[in-house]
């Protein structure tokens, strides 16, 4: 089969799985914690949909980035499922509507998610003064719509370039379409190496104002594409026993969990070296971070390890593990909600000391609010200390969204990109098989 059918049968659950999610971001909206229902706040709402609108968003950003790298360096083996990639990359249009949802919400003071959105915080914190000139609510918004304007547009042209070498690349006998797509390739990638880190760094590491970390970056990008290697290995496994894809083999998802295996190793090192740097710099800001997190989230301080760290290790570490579909399938399972999982971490203990202080600041003032910030998560705080049946329920409307949006756009082109000077190449991919 070359051209994907979107069955009725799919589209009414994913539009069920939609539902819930809807159902349970309303609920998470009513169902404020006890701790900050009365500062009015909605965190839980806000946090919720913010964790997912970055997660599913960076997803589709950070495929764009490897299509750009991979057709640079001119690799080949990939090409046979490109076509879900570049799906997975128009998802960024969609996500920047909701971040300009967010934005405005963060404009008009709408919620408490970030403390420097508060104008008295910033005037009484000398930390957040100093950094009022990126952090502030023009340039989140205004920012964000030129930042994730930018990808889409690169995105959208990679697939333009690519559908329009599938349709008239036969007719020419040279490079002429691949010969373009390098050059965009080529200019989209220093900007996307600068302006990913800028939008990662106020989306998500200004939730916590006050600290920074010069790995952070490498950190949450290597989380999405993690994410988004995963959930690619999931659907094309679901796909070829749809009866698609067909050209994909064993070698090919082979390599993609060898991506995933060694990435995962990758973002244990970004996290240790954020974690070390405690002790080899004497960073307080980032004492405070991880303290806070370790002393009161512990479910997610060494859930994020075990998760992302020890269980991929354990069963990718053997090569025929990646070479059989149900194991490499629960794997992408386990290793795509454990990426999700990391971004709560980053996100929501940030999110409710903010609360909390916003909360404080109204009944005692900014400055003792600030004397009890350590004291904000001592106890369990549903939805922000591990996620509760709302968060995994919004995660998974998400989740149906994302896979719906990439579906709907399987359909407008043939799943394979036949005219693709590198389809040779990908159809005859081969690894070292020691089965």
């Amino acid at each position: 089969m070359k051209q994907f059918t979107f069955e009725a049968k799919q589209k009414n659950f994913l539009i069920g799985m939609m539902g819930l999610g809807i159902l349970c971001l309303i609920l998470s909206f009513i169902l404020e914690p006890a701790q900050i229902a009365e500062g009015g706040t909605h965190a839980r709402f806000w946090s919720n949909f913010l964790l997912n609108v970055v997660f599913f968003t960076g997803i589709a950003f950070m495929i764009t980035f490897v299509i750009a790298a991979f057709t640079l360096a001119y690799a080949g083996w990939y090409v046979v499922f490109k076509r879900i990639w570049e799906a997975f990359s128009s998802f960024m249009l969609p996500g920047l509507i909701m971040m300009v949802i967010i934005g405005i919400a963060v404009y008009a003071h709408m919620n408490h998610l970030y403390h420097w959105a508060d104008s008295d915080a910033v005037a009484s914190d000398k930390v957040l003064t100093g950094k009022s000139s990126f952090l502030n609510k023009n340039w989140y918004l205004f920012g964000s719509i030129i930042i994730v304007g930018s990808w889409i547009f690169f995105g959208r042209k990679f697939r333009q370039i690519s559908i329009e070498e599938d349709k008239h690349g036969a007719e020419v006998a040279d490079f002429a379409y691949h010969r373009n797509l390098r050059k965009y390739a080529a200019i989209f990638l220093p900007i996307a190496a600068f302006t990913g880190p800028a939008i990662v760094w106020q989306w998500v590491m200004s939730v916590d104002a006050h600290w920074y970390s010069t790995l952070f970056a490498w950190y949450s990008m290597a989380s999405w594409w993690l994410a988004g290697c995963s959930l690619t290995i999931m659907l094309i496994i679901y796909l070829k026993s749809k009866g698609y894809l067909e050209a994909i083999t064993k070698e090919h998802l082979h390599d993609l969990g060898k991506f995933m295996f060694a990435f995962s190793i990758f973002w244990t090192y970004c996290w240790f070296s954020q974690y070390m740097l405690i002790w080899y710099t004497n960073n307080g800001e980032e004492t405070i971070y991880y303290f806070t997190r370790k002393s009161e989230y512990p479910v997610l301080f060494f859930g994020n390890l075990v998760i992302n760290f020890v269980l991929p290790f354990l069963i990718l570490m053997r090569n025929t593990t990646k070479r059989r579909y149900g194991t490499l399938f629960f794997s992408a399972a386990l290793v795509f909600f454990g990426h999700w999982f990391d971004y709560f971490y980053m996100i929501k203990p940030g999110v409710f000391i903010t609360a909390k202080e916003a909360l404080e600041h109204g009944k005692e003032g900014a400055h003792e609010a600030a004397g009890h910030a350590v004291e904000h998560a001592a106890s369990f705080v549903p939805g922000f200390t591990i996620p509760g049946l709302l968060e995994i329920g919004v995660f998974l409307g998400f989740t149906a969204f994302f896979i719906y949006w990439v579906f709907n756009q399987l359909t407008k082109a043939p799943l394979m990109p036949l005219n693709d000077p590198y389809m040779e190449e990908s159809l005859h991919h081969e690894v070292q098989s020691y089965e």
